[in-house]
């Protein structure tokens, strides 16, 4: 089982690889969100690399998104799986458009960790608004 700052990297991770490209803007989004959050306060950084291998060979295995999605479930308390949607819109909408694919695995998170409509509607808005563009 991984522990929840793992998961909540898995996330980010899936949401950023959920295209087929790990755009710049995603990775350096990722990096940011781990070094400045509180969520995230005693990850070790330089971990990081390794976190995002591990979440690649999840992936890579049989029912990829489904074995991820319920590891993250797992691990995440309650308390933390809004804070999981938030990163996963932050990292959609971080190369200022979010994919087809991504959209869909947005979904898919929603409904695994069980987010409420209207607050998933709310996180969505706050994402789309901090990164808009003039």
């Amino acid at each position: 089982m991984i522990e929840a700052q793992t998961a909540l990297l898995y996330t980010m991770v899936m949401v950023s690889a959920a295209d087929n490209e790990m755009s710049d803007a995603e990775i350096a989004k990722i990096s940011e969100i781990v070094n400045h959050l509180p969520v995230f306060s005693g990850f070790d950084s330089s971990l990081m690399g390794d976190v995002a291998q591990e979440c690649a060979e999840v992936l890579n295995g049989e029912n990829e998104f489904e074995t991820a999605l319920e590891q993250i479930r797992d691990a995440l308390p309650e308390h933390l799986r809004e804070t999981a949607y938030v990163l996963a819109c932050d990292i959609a909408v971080a190369d200022l458009s979010a994919s087809q694919e991504e959209l869909r695995l947005l979904e898919m998170i929603r409904h695994t960790l069980d987010i409420d409509r209207l607050n998933a509607a709310a996180i969505e808005r706050g994402a789309r608004a901090r990164y808009a563009t003039a």
